[in-house]
C-alpha cells in the first residue's frame, strides 16, 4: 500500500495542507489534505507542482570553505571560530543572523536564542521584515500584542471584503478561490483597493485604483465619514478603546470631505462616497491587507488607518469581522512568535526590563541582550560602517531581495566573514559567502509553521536529504555547542525545541500575553493543526480574538491611532518620471530557487517583465514584447516590455523573482532604494521613482539545449527550464560576426549534426544540432521579436527522432503545416495554452469559463488563472462580432 505523509506547502501563508505519496516506482505526487482548515483540498499551481521541484541536481550537498568542498566539522568549526572571535575581539554586537520565514519554527526559535541569549546581542533580523514588520508594528500599537484576530472562514462570514495591495488571485489563490466561492453562494460585496487593476478584480464589485500610497487618506476618510454619521459602536469604544478623540481629530483635519480625499487618491468622488457608503451599511466586513499597505514608507500608518475604521465599529474579532493581515511566506508568524525579528524577544514578548528578566531566567542565559538589535537595512549598513564583522544568513537571498541591492552586495564583499546556509548549491548571496552550510528542504525537513491565521501546522519529510544536508536547527545547535553553550542547545529532535518554544510561551503568563501553548506542553508532536492561543489541552485553539475587548495594553484596551496621510518620500520629478511598484506573479516565488524547476510553472511568465500603461508605452517608443532600461538612482534592469492597460499611466510594475542565477541584469531589487517606515523599518518597494527607455537591441535569439547551456556574455538573458531542455532568451546591441560559431558556443555543440539557415540581409538565422537523429540544441536569430513559440520548440525534444517535416519546421522558426501549437500558458495546472482555448471558442460550444473549464479543466483546481480565461474569451467573441459585422457590410 502506497505511502502518505500528511504535510504543509512551503509557499505563501495560506499553509495549505498536503498529501504526499510515495508510488511504487519511488516516485511522489501531491494533493491537497480535505482535512486541513486552511485549503479544504485545495492547491494553487503552485502547490500543485511541488513533487516537480524535488530535484537533487541544482542542490548543495556538501559543505564549502572558500569554494571548494569541506569536511562538515571544519565548516562548523570556522563558523563558531570566526563568530567567537570577532565576539571577544568586538564585543557581541560585531556578529549578526540575518533569518527567513522559509524557516522552521524550531530554527527559528534556537537562533533567536543563541543570538539574544548566549551571544548577548539582538542583531538578528529576518526577510520578515521585508513584507510583515509594518503589520506587526501596527497590530502592537494598536492591540499591545502582534495579534491577528480572525481567521480564514471570515472570509466566508463577511457580507463585505475589503482587499486593499492584495492580488489574493495570484498571492494566496486558495484563499481567493474560498472568497470567489462565498461571492457565488452568499453575494459578498468585494471591494479591491489597488493602484493596479489585476486579476483579482475579475471578482470586485468595485476597484478603488487609488494612487500610490494615499491609502491612509483613503481610510481617514472613511472613519471620519462614518463618525460624522453616527456609525459607531459607541458601546464598544468607549468600553474597549482609548484614543478615540484624538483619531478623529486628526482624520477630520487630513480627510475633511469626500471630494478632498478624492483629489489626493485620484478617485472619482461618487466612488469613494459609494465605497464609504457600502462599508458604514454593512455590519459584517473583512478588510484584508498584504505588501501593498505594508511595504511603504508609511506602511505602519496604513495599517493602524485601516484598524481605527474596525475599532470605532466594534468590526474585530467577530464572525464575518475584523481587519486581516495575510503573510506572504510559510512561516513569518512563527518567526514572530519567537522573536526573529531584531526588536522583539521570544514568546511576543518585548524589550521591557519584565520580559529581558522573564526570558533570562527561562533561557538561564548568561548574556542576555538588553536593548533591540539591528533591523534588516540597518544592519547591512552597519557592516559598511565597520560595526559588523560576521554574518550568517539562513534560507534567504538579501543579494537579491533587499532593496539597494548593489549597496547590500558591496556589504557582503566588506564583510570580514559571512556564512550562508541553504539548500541550493549557488545564489546571489552564496558568491559572497566564505563557509557555506548544506541544508534540507521541503520533504525532508521536521518542524512547525504558523499560517496567516495563527494555525501551527507540521511539515513531515517524506524522502531522505541529499548529500550530507542537515536540518539548519541542528546546524545552529552544532555551532552554539562548539561555541561554549552545548548544554543549552542539547536537543535530540526538533520536537525536543518546540516543546521547550510552548513553555515560554506559557511561562508566567497566565493570560498576561497573546502568545500561550499551554494545551501543547508535554504533547506528544504529531499534533493536528491547530490555533493559538491554546490554553488548555484538546480542542483547535482560540479562533477568534478581541470580541469582547482583552486587548494586551497595561488597561486591556485597544489604541486608535491619530495618523495623517504623508506622501511617500521619493516622489517621480523630470529625470525619473514613473512610479515602480513590485510583486509576485501567480507561478513563481520569491527568487524562484523551488519554481524554477518546473517547467510547467515556467510557461505562464517565461522571462521578467515591465508593465506599463499603453499611453506610456507608445510616449517612450516601446511596444509589447519588446525590451526596456529602468533606471533609478541606485541602478538599473533590462526587461521585456509587457503593455497593460491595467496599470496607471505614471507607474509600472515588476516582478521580483528574477535574479542574476537565472537572468542578466533583472534584479529589481537594484532599483529600489532603501527607504524604511520610521516606525517599522520595513523598506518601501511600492513607490520608488524610475524612468524607462528602449533597450536597442540589434538582434534577438532562442537558444535551447538538452544539456547544460553555456553562460551567456550579452546585454539581456534569461534561463527558463523546459520539458527536456533549458531554454535561454537573449539580446544584445552588438553585432555578431559569425553567427554558427556563436550557436555552436552556446550549446556546447561538441561532435553533432549541424543543420544551418542564414539570410543576412533579413538578419535571420537558424541552426539545430542533432545526434543519432535526436534534437540535442535548436538557435534561432533574428533582428525582430519574432522567434518561435517556447512550447512548440520544447515540443520537439520529446521526440525521439526527428524527420524531414520537424527538421524544416526547426530552419523556417515555426510549426511546419498542420502541427498545433499550444501558445503561452494559461492554466498551469493542467497545460492549457492560449491557443487550446482560442480553438476550444472557436468550435463555438464553449463560450462561458465554467464551459471551458468542463471541457478542458481549466480554471477548474486554484482557479487563479479565470481571469485570464475571460479576458481570452472576451477577445475571441470580440472578434467574431467584428467579423460577423463585416461580413454583412461586405
Amino acid at each position: 500500500m502506497a505511502e502518505v505523509v500528511r504535510t504543509t506547502c512551503p509557499y505563501c501563508g495560506v499553509g495549505c495542507g498536503v498529501l504526499v505519496t510515495k508510488e511504487d516506482d519511488g516516485s511522489y505526487t501531491a494533493q491537497g489534505d480535505p482535512d486541513h482548515p486552511a485549503n479544504l483540498g485545495r492547491l494553487c499551481s503552485k502547490g500543485s507542482a511541488l513533487v516537480e521541484t524535488l530535484d537533487d541536481n541544482a542542490r548543495l550537498l556538501y559543505p564549502q570553505m572558500d569554494g571548494k568542498r569541506a569536511f562538515w566539522d571544519k565548516a562548523l568549526a570556522r563558523v563558531s571560530s570566526e563568530f567567537k572571535y570577532a565576539i571577544d575581539t568586538y564585543g557581541p554586537d560585531s556578529v549578526a543572523f540575518y533569518v527567513s520565514g522559509q524557516l522552521m519554527t524550531e530554527a527559528y526559535y534556537v537562533a533567536n536564542k543563541l543570538m539574544k541569549g548566549y551571544i548577548g546581542s539582538a542583531n538578528i533580523d529576518t526577510n520578515s521584515r521585508l513584507c510583515m514588520a509594518s503589520s506587526v508594528a501596527g497590530h502592537k500599537r494598536a492591540f499591545g500584542s502582534d495579534t491577528v484576530p480572525g481567521n480564514y472562514e471570515d472570509l466566508e462570514l463577511a457580507d463585505m471584503v475589503v482587499l486593499v495591495g492584495s492580488n489574493l488571485a495570484w498571492c494566496h489563490p486558495v484563499l481567493y478561490q474560498r472568497l470567489t466561492a462565498a461571492k457565488r453562494e452568499r453575494g459578498t460585496h468585494i471591494v479591491v483597493v489597488d493602484p493596479r487593476k489585476t486579476a483579482t478584480c475579475d471578482i470586485a464589485d468595485q476597484h478603488l485604483a487609488l494612487k500610490s500610497g494615499t491609502d491612509v487618506k483613503l481610510f481617514n476618510g472613511l472613519l471620519s465619514h462614518m463618525a460624522e454619521l453616527g456609525s459607531t459602536d459607541r458601546g464598544f469604544a468607549q468600553a474597549h478603546t482609548t484614543g478615540m478623540d484624538e483619531a478623529l481629530e486628526a482624520a477630520r483635519f487630513d480627510a475633511p470631505d469626500i471630494r478632498s480625499v478624492a483629489e489626493v487618491c485620484g478617485l472619482d468622488t461618487a466612488d469613494v462616497l459609494d465605497f464609504y457608503k457600502t462599508f458604514r451599511r454593512t455590519p459584517k466586513v473583512v478588510t484584508v491587507y498584504s505588501q501593498g499597505v505594508n511595504q511603504s514608507s508609511r506602511g505602519t500608518d496604513k495599517v493602524n488607518a485601516i484598524i481605527n475604521c474596525h475599532l470605532l465599529t466594534g468590526r474585530i474579532g467577530k464572525p464575518g469581522c475584523g481587519p486581516f493581515s495575510v503573510t506572504g511566506q510559510p512561516n513569518a508568524m512563527g518567526g514572530r512568535e519567537v522573536g526573529g525579528l531584531a526588536n522583539t524577544l521570544a514568546a511576543h514578548m518585548d524589550f521591557d526590563d519584565a520580559s529581558i528578566d522573564r526570558v533570562r531566567r527561562f533561557w538561564n542565559a548568561p548574556r542576555m541582550a538588553q536593548q533591540p538589535g539591528l533591523k534588516a537595512v540597518d544592519l547591512f549598513e552597519a557592516i559598511h560602517r565597520g560595526k559588523i564583522k560576521a554574518l550568517w544568513v539562513m534560507a534567504t537571498n538579501p543579494a537579491v531581495s533587499m532593496p539597494d541591492a548593489n549597496r547590500v552586495r558591496r556589504a557582503l564583499e566588506l564583510c570580514q566573514f559571512v556564512a550562508v546556509s541553504d539548500c541550493v548549491a549557488h545564489n546571489d548571496t552564496i558568491t559572497y559567502a566564505d563557509v557555506v552550510l548544506p541544508t534540507t528542504t521541503w520533504g525532508e525537513r521536521d518542524g512547525t509553521v504558523t499560517n496567516s491565521e495563527r494555525r501551527i501546522s507540521r511539515q513531515r519529510p517524506f524522502r531522505d536529504a541529499p548529500g550530507e544536508a542537515r536540518e539548519d536547527w541542528d546546524i545552529i545547535c552544532d555551532v552554539a555547542g562548539r561555541m561554549g553553550y552545548g548544554a543549552a542547545f542539547s536537543y535530540e529532535t526538533a520536537g525536543d525545541i518546540f516543546q521547550e518554544h510552548a513553555e515560554l510561551s506559557a511561562f508566567e503568563n497566565n493570560g498576561s500575553r497573546d502568545f500561550d501553548l499551554s494545551g501543547l506542553m508535554g504533547q506528544p508532536y504529531e499534533f493536528a493543526p491547530v490555533q493559538w492561543p491554546l490554553r488548555h489541552r484538546g480542542g483547535g485553539g482560540q479562533e477568534r480574538m478581541f470580541a469582547e475587548g482583552g486587548f494586551y495594553t497595561p488597561d486591556r484596551r485597544a489604541r486608535f491611532l491619530a495618523v495623517r496621510y504623508q506622501q511617500a518620500v521619493h516622489q517621480p520629478d523630470t529625470a525619473y518620471p514613473l512610479v515602480l511598484n513590485t510583486g509576485r506573479v501567480r507561478d513563481h516565488w520569491h527568487t524562484m530557487t523551488r519554481t524554477g524547476l518546473s517547467a510547467r510553472l515556467g510557461r505562464h511568465r517565461a522571462e521578467p517583465t515591465v508593465e506599463l500603461h499603453p499611453g506610456d508605452a507608445e510616449r517612450y517608443g516601446l511596444v509589447d514584447g519588446s525590451l526596456a532600461k529602468l533606471a533609478s538612482p541606485q541602478g538599473e534592469a533590462v526587461l521585456r516590455v509587457r503593455v497593460d492597460d491595467g496599470q496607471q499611466p505614471g507607474s509600472v510594475f515588476v516582478p521580483i523573482h528574477w535574479n542574476d542565477t537565472n537572468s542578466a541584469n533583472a534584479v529589481v531589487s537594484r532599483l529600489v532604494g532603501a527607504v524604511t517606515d520610521p516606525v517599522s523599518g520595513q523598506p518601501e518597494s511600492k513607490h520608488t521613482p524610475v524612468s524607462v527607455s528602449a533597450y536597442n537591441a540589434k538582434w534577438q535569439a532562442l537558444v535551447v539545449t538538452r544539456g547544460l547551456p553555456v553562460a551567456s556574455d550579452n546585454g539581456y538573458w534569461t534561463q527558463i527550464t523546459g520539458e527536456g531542455c533549458v531554454l535561454i532568451a537573449v539580446a544584445d546591441s552588438e553585432d555578431v560576426a559569425d553567427w554558427l560559431s556563436w550557436a555552436r558556443d552556446r550549446v556546447d555543440g561538441g561532435d553533432r549534426d549541424w543543420l544551418s539557415y542564414s539570410d543576412p540581409a533579413g538578419g535571420s538565422h537558424r541552426f539545430a544540432a542533432l545526434q543519432n537523429g535526436m534534437l540535442q540544441a535548436a538557435v534561432f536569430v533574428s533582428r525582430h521579436s519574432d522567434l518561435p513559440s517556447l512550447d512548440w520548440v520544447q515540443a520537439q525534444f520529446a521526440l525521439d527522432a526527428l524527420g524531414d517535416v520537424e527538421r524544416a519546421g526547426l530552419l523556417a522558426g515555426r510549426a511546419p503545416g498542420d502541427a498545433f501549437d499550444s501558445g503561452p500558458m494559461v492554466c498551469s495546472c493542467f497545460s492549457v495554452g492560449i491557443n487550446d482555448l482560442r480553438r476550444a471558442i472557436a468550435d463555438g460550444t464553449m463560450l462561458s469559463v465554467e464551459a471551458i473549464g468542463e471541457a478542458l479543466q481549466a480554471g477548474t483546481n486554484c482557479g487563479s488563472c479565470k481571469p485570464e480565461i475571460q479576458a481570452v474569451l472576451d477577445q475571441e467573441l470580440q472578434k467574431a462580432e467584428v467579423n460577423t459585422l463585416r461580413q454583412e457590410v461586405a
